[in-house]
This record gives C-alpha cells, sequence and structure tokens, in this order.
C-alpha cells in the first residue's frame, strides 16, 4: 500500500472553453465503484442536452480500479486521458466527469486528448486536493488519574487522537506513523511509569 494518495476535499465543479466548446468538469470524492456511477448518473440528469458526458474514475490506495469512458467521442480521446490526469496527479477515490457542449468547431483527436485532460488538470486546482496518508492504529490504556495529562500529552506533540473511551480505565485511540512506534511505546511507558497499556492495530489512511 502506497504511504500516502491524494483525493479531493469535496465535489466540485469548473468550466473551460475550447474553441467555442464548453468543457464542464465535475469532481468528487468516489469510496466505491457504485458511487462513481451514481455521480456520473447524476451528472447526466443535470445536463440532458450536452453533447457527451465522459468520464474517468480511480478507486483504491494503490488505484486498484482505474476506468473510463469516451461516451461517443472518437476512441481514447476523451476518457483515457482525463483517467492519465488523475493518476499523473496521485489522485485516488475519486471520479471525474467532463460534460461538453458542443461549439461547431472540431477540435481533432489531439485537440480533444488536450481538451479533456487539461479540463480535469484545471478542475483539480481550482476545487482543490488533500493528502492523505497512511498511519498505524493502536490504543493506548490509561488510568483516570493520568488520562487527562496523556491526552494533553497526545495533542501538544500532534499526535492524532482518534477516539477516548471512559470505562474502568481510560482508552485513548491514536494514530502514528510505522516508524514512530517504538519510541512512542517508550515515550508512554516513561510519561506513565510503566502503568499504561498500548496496542498496536491495522492500518488506516487520514488526513495530513
Amino acid at each position: 500500500m502506497p504511504d500516502e494518495y491524494r483525493t479531493v476535499a469535496h465535489p466540485g465543479v469548473h468550466e473551460t472553453e475550447v474553441n467555442r466548446s464548453r468543457f464542464l468538469c465535475a469532481l468528487a470524492p468516489a469510496a466505491t465503484e457504485r458511487e462513481a456511477q451514481d455521480f456520473l448518473a447524476a451528472v447526466r440528469r443535470e445536463h440532458p442536452t450536452a453533447t457527451h458526458h465522459c468520464w474517468a474514475y480511480v478507486i483504491g490506495a494503490d488505484a486498484a480500479v482505474q476506468k473510463a469512458g469516451d461516451d461517443g467521442e472518437p476512441g481514447g480521446t476523451a476518457g483515457v486521458p482525463m483517467l492519465q490526469m488523475l493518476l499523473r496527479r496521485d489522485m485516488r477515490y475519486v471520479v471525474a466527469v467532463v460534460t461538453r457542449y458542443y461549439g461547431g468547431v472540431k477540435l481533432g483527436a489531439g485537440g480533444l486528448i488536450r481538451a479533456y485532460g487539461g479540463a480535469v488538470g484545471e478542475a483539480l486546482d481550482a476545487v482543490g486536493t488533500r493528502t492523505r496518508r497512511r498511519f498505524r492504529l493502536a490504543t493506548v490504556t490509561v488510568d483516570h488519574q493520568r488520562a487527562g495529562k496523556v491526552q494533553n500529552d497526545l495533542r501538544a506533540t500532534g499526535r492524532t487522537v482518534r477516539d477516548v473511551r471512559y470505562a474502568e480505565d481510560v482508552t485513548i485511540e491514536i494514530g502514528l506513523p510505522d516508524a514512530d512506534v517504538p519510541a512512542f511505546r517508550a515515550w508512554l511507558a516513561d510519561a506513565t511509569a510503566g502503568t499504561a497499556g498500548f496496542e498496536v492495530g491495522g492500518e488506516a489512511y487520514g488526513d495530513v
């Protein structure tokens, strides 16, 4: 799995014009293929009179699912350059739909490739992206007397506190880079006089 990837923080639309054709690139986060396909369907409903709705999406932190469609444009001139732009920018869990309103001037294969790929690139810049980084989930168990100080110290050192649960003891779920686990274990033992429990779990991605 990659250490990090980029995605869009929220849906957005950016419009460009090439030789009187309008290209509206709609971007959205998509956790699954179904979400990507639903977004495409929604864009089609929003622009029923458009000439084309070309699309591309990448699902999975490792880009396991990569699909694209030309929607009537000459093969390879729309969906593929859109997909290539997403991959070039390290985008994951994202769907792009470029809606074209034909302006009466043919662009040719090269012009279409530049227009569709460029529409996605400009939209990514306009809508904005965020980086998500891989980290290790871990659980700290500490007594109530020390819990407040431990939580404050965690936040003061920039640790990601994901959840806190209060029972007989206090359980604090955190996220750590893999490389930090040994040093953190030593710090925790020192900070709590060896009384805290520490358990390492699986992996997840979070915002940088």
